[in-house]
């Protein structure tokens, strides 16, 4: 049991980290004696959940400048391929201007070639140290565009937490019929996941409510 709750401990750090983002539940609840495996393995996986639409979402160019926008785009350099905010320091001087600066300035043009090979459909403007990124104002059929693809990322979202929520009640379940939990212990925990599911549907309500307030706001 020690050894199960060390493993759930490692397991939120590894997703805080890699993902930056706060987890689903507090972070007591998960390292508690009593917190059962199955609603550990519910909140990592909602939590990803969160942390890849946060990443998807903030992707979507709209007519506000973000380094969001670029910080993941993939470029190669020095004959691997990295996130260009490995690469160089990304800042918004302007609201509709992204500004780039290579710390090794030999790499303007291999970002450069990136930002045109990528989907946002900006053209960089190379000076002698940077790459200057400006975006239009958006039209009303791109909003409207870039409405129905974040409402795709949404379902996305919302199956993948319908499945994790599937997982859970079995595992809840298979307790029962192992005799390792009683019928009333069963009818709580299943409770306790729902309101679980029910808050990471909350967040993905707000994220996508927010983030379609923003393009059409573009």
């Amino acid at each position: 049991e020690r050894a199960e709750m060390v493993e759930a401990r490692e397991l939120l750090q590894v997703t805080k980290h890699h993902f930056n983002t706060a987890p689903l539940c507090g972070a007591d609840a998960l390292y508690g004696p009593l917190f059962p495996p199955h609603m550990t393995d519910l909140h990592l996986k909602l939590d990803k959940v969160l942390a890849d639409l946060k990443g998807d979402v903030s992707s979507l160019r709209t007519g506000r400048a973000t380094p969001a926008l670029v910080e993941d785009l993939a470029v190669e350099a020095y004959g691997v391929v990295q996130p260009l905010k490995a690469l160089a320091a990304i800042s918004t001087p302007e609201g509709r201007q992204i500004l780039i600066q290579p710390w090794d300035k030999s790499l303007l043009p291999v970002i450069e070639k990136a930002i045109y090979s990528s989907p946002l459909g900006l053209a960089p403007i190379a000076d002698k140290d940077t790459i200057r990124l400006s975006l239009p104002t958006l039209t009303e059929e791109r909003k409207r565009e870039l409405v129905k693809l974040l409402r795709e990322k949404l379902e996305s979202s919302r199956i993948q937490v319908r499945r994790a929520r599937d997982e859970a009640m079995q595992a809840v379940e298979a307790e029962e019929k192992a005799k390792a939990i009683s019928e009333d212990e069963r009818f709580r925990r299943k409770q306790e996941v729902e309101k679980t599911v029910g808050e990471c549907n909350r967040k993905i309500e707000e994220t996508g409510a927010a983030k379609e307030r923003e393009i059409m706001m573009g």
